[in-house]
């Protein structure tokens, strides 16, 4: 059974110049144990898709539509009492800014206690018990020493830490990590990204990650949903979607990241144009003025559905099979793709 089952979910932004529509239709679900990336440029609506989850949106200018179905309760028609009740304790959320997250004025040991205090029937000394045991497990060394320094006394990789054993400090059933490497070198984005999987195995939590670099997901992710203009387009196992792709999105994105078997010398593809606005959104594909590949049939937007038999693998794109496999690998491997 699905942890989370969102549906046809929509998220539209009322502003002074037209309807934002920020997330427009997006359709997954996830298990238990098992992680979930989130891939697309900025503005693409991945970050807008977990935010309408965790209920953050602000009201006002807010239009939300579908379901989100957490342990079959819909957390988009849940009362705010009851929404707080969940996030921080049976879902939590890792920011991108770890600086902007943490309170400056206020020790790391006193803001992680809050969070053991504010949805547990414990005393201080034992919240304090349980912060010094977070840091510890994912790594900051001298835990008992460091646990009453300010965030300003760590590094950007150590303050990242804090905020997962913030996250992780109660247990949650739903772990969402939003672009949770930000800012940081290869190095420790790769630790960083190693420690979220390996505290998902040791707490049996879900994870989903949001990240514009599917080489960030490669290792840890189950399952890969690509977004593009507020929707998705295209989804699948990770096998299928590095192996055998099916949208040209996609296929610009993989072309975009370092590859061993690249020609030496050879440059790394890049995908043309700018998004589109997400007021003016253009006709048919959304993907239509930046793809190489279009033709006539494309001023009909695709549905996204399933053109590979036998695999649990949809995408929205026109083109067939046979003609997919012949145009990506020129498109992957960074050559001149030939419409």
């Amino acid at each position: 059974m699905a942890l989370l089952d969102v549906r046809d979910l929509k998220t539209y932004f009322k502003t002074d110049d037209g309807i934002v529509k920020a997330v427009d239709g997006v359709t997954f679900s996830i298990e238990k144990g098992r992680t979930l990336g989130i891939v697309g440029e900025s503005g693409s609506g991945k970050s807008v898709t977990c935010l309408t989850i965790m209920g953050l949106n602000a009201k006002r200018n807010t239009i939300t539509t579908g379901e989100a179905l957490f342990k079959e309760q819909d957390l988009l028609g849940m009362g705010m009492r009851r929404l707080r009740q969940i996030r921080g304790n049976d879902i939590a959320m890792i920011f991108q800014d770890p600086m902007t997250s943490l309170n400056p004025v206020h020790k790391i040991g006193n803001q992680l206690t809050e969070a053991v205090l504010l949805h547990q029937d414990v005393t201080k000394k034992q919240a304090r018990a349980r912060a010094l045991e977070l840091l510890k497990a994912v790594g900051i060394p001298r835990a008992e020493r460091r646990v009453d320094d300010y965030p300003h006394q760590f590094s950007g990789g150590m303050r990242q830490r804090v905020m997962i054993a913030m996250a992780l400090i109660n247990d949650p059933d739903l772990l969402i990590a939003d672009e949770p490497t930000t800012a940081l070198d290869v190095t420790i984005q790769a630790q960083i990204i190693e420690l979220i999987d390996q505290l998902k195995d040791d707490f049996n939590s879900a994870v989903i990650l949001i990240t514009h670099d599917l080489g960030v997901v490669a290792d840890v992710a189950n399952e890969i949903l690509v977004m593009y203009a507020g929707r998705v387009v295209e989804r699948g196992p990770k096998r299928s979607i590095f192996y055998d792709p099916q949208h040209p999105y996609t296929w610009g994105l993989l072309g975009s990241i370092p590859r061993l078997d690249r020609p030496k010398g050879g440059r790394l593809a890049s995908i043309k144009g700018m998004p589109p606005s997400l007021i003016n959104l253009p006709k048919g594909c959304k993907f239509r003025p930046r793809c190489p590949h279009a033709f006539d049939r494309c001023v009909e937007e695709p549905d996204l559905r399933n053109r590979v038999e036998e695999r649990r693998q949809l995408d929205r794109c026109w083109l067939s099979i046979d003609e997919k496999r012949d145009l990506r690998k020129a498109t992957i491997k960074g050559q001149e793709a030939v419409a």
